[in-house]
């Protein structure tokens, strides 16, 4: 039973990083604007087609790609939030949230539009490969997406954390007028923000295509296990995005082991009913006054 049960935990742990990887951006963005994002996963899809195209037509390895589609995702994000829905909302966050609901859906059927509905995968030197870890074959994709997400996710926390730009992202997340009166740009901050969450999936997408694929419905499965994680660490929580995340990834793969794949998610939703039941405020969140 150990030998099947650690594998399993290796390979949840793995999930579980890029899994926190796209809930961060989702975080990021509910923390400074204080709305959710429904096109998280029609963005996650557009990053995975990106991806995908890179290496069809130029022959660019998805982790070469890292930077192009991390700079690529952010554009895409500041120009999105700057031009359109700054814009389209008119400072009321219903607006917003039909805004991003209507990306979603403009931006899953421009791809039926353009691929239909077929799936496409690469295929490279290393797709099959695998690592021995203690013992446990693990595959070589997930082991250097695990690594991957740890260190671009470590790399944003930094950026929040430490950096001027970090600051004024969490003076307008905390205090939107005041961060205005000092002379923070509250617009460019919110612009900044929605293209570092989108930059995220970007790194995502690099990390995920070697072991997974892509189609325009792809980013539906993965929004919704952002927005579990997001409630399971607390709405506007790093850290607590990042444990969710690895929590998510492990009760997946657990639950896949006793209940087969096709059920395996079971155990995520009852977690998001549950935190929704027992502790609303999330893992790390603070509860309201």
């Amino acid at each position: 039973m150990l030998s099947i049960l650690f594998p399993s935990l290796l390979n949840g742990v793995a999930t579980g990083a890029i899994y926190a990887l796209i809930a961060l951006g989702l975080t990021l963005i509910y923390g400074v604007l204080h709305i959710v994002n429904f096109a998280h996963g029609a963005a996650l899809m557009v990053a995975l087609y990106g991806v995908y195209f890179l290496f069809t037509a130029w022959h660019v390895d998805p982790y070469l790609a890292l930077p192009i589609m991390i700079v690529a995702m952010f554009c895409f994000g500041y120009g999105l939030q700057r031009f359109v829905i700054g814009r389209a909302s008119h400072g009321k966050d219903e607006y917003i949230l039909l805004v991003t609901l209507g990306i979603a859906i403009i931006l899953e059927n421009l791809a039926l539009a353009l691929f239909r509905s077929d799936t496409h995968s690469i295929d490279t030197a290393y797709t099959l490969a695998t690592v021995d870890v203690f013992g446990a074959l693990i595959a070589l994709p997930k082991l250097i997406a695990f690594f991957g997400a740890l260190a671009v996710s470590s790399a944003l926390l930094l950026l929040i954390g430490r950096t001027q730009l970090g600051r004024a992202i969490r003076a307008v997340a905390r205090e939107k007028q005041g961060a205005r009166v000092v002379g923070i740009d509250v617009e460019h901050i919110y612009a900044m923000s929605f293209g570092i969450g989108m930059a995220c999936l970007g790194a995502a997408a690099c990390f995920l295509l070697p072991a997974y694929y892509v189609n325009p419905l792809v980013g539906n499965g993965f929004v919704l296990i952002a927005f579990t994680i997001v409630v399971l660490g607390g709405m506007g929580s790093f850290a607590g995005a990042l444990i969710g995340g690895l929590i998510v990834g492990v009760v997946e793969s657990l639950g896949g082991l006793w209940l087969g794949e096709s059920l395996g998610q079971i155990g995520i939703f009852v977690i998001f009913i549950a935190v929704l039941l027992f502790r609303p405020q999330g893992l790390f969140g603070q509860k309201g006054a």
